[in-house]
């Protein structure tokens, strides 16, 4: 090992180096404590500490006393029916898209898993351009190339007795330790469904719902990002009708993003909802999805701490630039609506979400933004995009054949297109109009490993300080879960 020392700004670069490295540490550290410990309470509640006797040995009791079989058959017959009883409460661990693990009663299933995306990007764009965001406050390099890890996900989910659920799901990108879903939820509820309490998304946008994993760009479009809540940390129900061809959601939500936590003396919390289904539906390959979510804002408009913010990437996740951007307002409340349509046939199918925002925000003469978006796919290869009734949202790609190297299956290819754009200057805001196109490639390999290749051309117009410019971005990634 060769150590060198550089002065001041080396000790530094090396205690920075070392906190950074600690932090990831306690994160590594506090993920396995908790993992660990989350299975030693559903080992406890699920352990029968008091052995109830089956059927079979209360019937062979029932016998004896009533002198209807002799002690040498009665004990016979009671050691094999104790033995069916605890081979009946035996575990079993097995592989089906991840680990799982589960009581042969029933009593207790688990999954365990997880998901890895490595991207790589080129981004062009005019040094002015750059010159001029940044005075505009977006400190981000807008030109170059690069790779990052997108997400690097651990996971872990189960049903106990039927009725208690829960899920853990962390993300380690940066060197720490990012809350994504952790939750308990009770599930079979008479009426309502579901009741989940804990950090997890919100019930808006259809490409919101759909996890990052089946979404058919790298990156959601402009609206979803500037919009969509995401997750946060509240209360939830939620339950299905009509043959579960509908959907429903309604929860209470602390806007805490990823952090998880909230404590102040200011409102801080919103209301959201969304109705969702198959209105019309052939089979799984032909079928028409629509869908309406509506979310209330509560803020302070006295309470800097409480300002609203609406902003998106430019569909690019590896530089921190938002070419469209509000910045934050003062804002007593506001309303977002979202309807969302999507149709499948077969190989192709079409998506689209609008969202409109009204606020309430004296201020800045109570602006109103808006976007929306629009793409549509092609299987190549003859599959469709798959549907998953339980949230409304669509599901994972299974080629017809996977890739094998001898060239006897060469798995799922998609081509996809996209417009998206966001408004968000009205009245005393101008954070700009964005629109985006993006064109894209996806070859699944199999059900759980994909490339994808992006091109997306960024327009801005009409953004305070900033010239109308553009920008444009050549992207991929290597995905894998399980």
């Amino acid at each position: 090992m060769k150590i060198e020392w550089y002065g001041a700004a080396s000790s530094h670069r090396r205690k920075w180096s070392a906190l950074r490295s600690w932090s990831a540490f306690r994160g590594w550290s506090a993920f396995l404590c908790a993992w660990i410990g989350m299975m030693v309470i559903i080992g406890l509640a699920t352990t029968t500490w008091a052995v109830e006797k089956s059927v079979s040995e209360e019937i062979l009791d029932i016998m004896k006393d009533r002198g209807d079989i002799n002690t040498d058959d009665y004990e016979a017959l009671k050691k094999k029916a104790a033995a069916e009883r605890e081979a009946s409460t035996d575990w079993k661990a097995y592989w089906k898209s991840g680990l799982r693990v589960e009581r042969t009663d029933g009593r207790f299933k688990s999954r365990w898993g997880g998901r890895v995306m490595l991207d790589w990007a080129a981004i062009d764009s005019e040094s002015d351009f750059e010159e001029q965001l940044e005075a505009a406050g977006e400190s981000a390099p807008l030109k170059g190339n690069g790779v990052e890890f997108r997400r690097i996900r651990l996971f872990t989910d189960g049903l106990i007795d039927d009725a208690v659920g829960y899920k853990v799901q962390v993300d380690f990108v940066g060197q720490d330790v990012d809350l994504k879903d952790i939750y308990l939820q009770r599930v079979n509820v008479p009426l309502l469904g579901r009741i989940r309490v804990g950090h997890f998304k919100e019930a808006f946008s259809l490409e919101e719902q759909t996890s990052s994993k089946y979404i058919t760009f790298m990156e959601r479009s402009l609206p979803v990002a500037a919009f969509a809540p995401g997750r946060n940390t509240g209360l939830g129900v939620g339950h299905t009708a009509a043959d579960k061809r509908l959907r429903w959601d309604l929860g209470v939500f602390y806007d805490v993003g990823d952090d998880g936590d909230f404590f102040a003396d200011y409102n801080n919390f919103q209301v959201t909802a969304r109705a969702a289904g198959q209105p019309w539906y052939q089979d799984k390959r032909h079928f028409l999805h629509v869908g309406l979510g509506y979310s209330h804002l509560f803020r302070d408009e006295d309470e800097a701490d409480a300002r609203l913010r609406f902003r998106a990437r430019p569909e690019a996740h590896i530089t921190d630039v938002r070419l469209a951007n509000t910045g934050r307002f003062l804002a007593d409340n506001a309303d977002k609506l979202n309807p969302e349509v999507a149709l499948v046939y077969g190989p192709f199918s079409i998506q689209g979400e609008y969202f409109l925002t009204l606020t309430d925000a004296s201020d800045v003469d109570d602006p109103t933004f808006q976007g929306w978006y629009a793409f549509g796919s092609w299987f190549i290869t003859g599959e469709s995009r798959s549907y998953k009734q339980s949230s409304a949202s669509f599901d994972r790609v299974k080629p017809n054949n996977d890739f094998v190297m001898d060239g006897s299956g060469w798995g799922a290819w998609e081509l996809a297109a996209r417009y998206s754009t966001v408004d968000l200057s009205d009245e005393a805001i101008e954070g700009g109009e964005q629109t985006n196109i993006t064109g894209g490639l996806n070859w699944y390999m199999d059900a759980h490993t994909r490339l994808m290749l992006n091109y997306v051309y960024a327009d801005l117009e009409d953004r305070d300080e900033v010239e109308d410019n553009d920008a444009s971005i050549v992207q991929a990634r290597f995905q894998i879960d399980f």
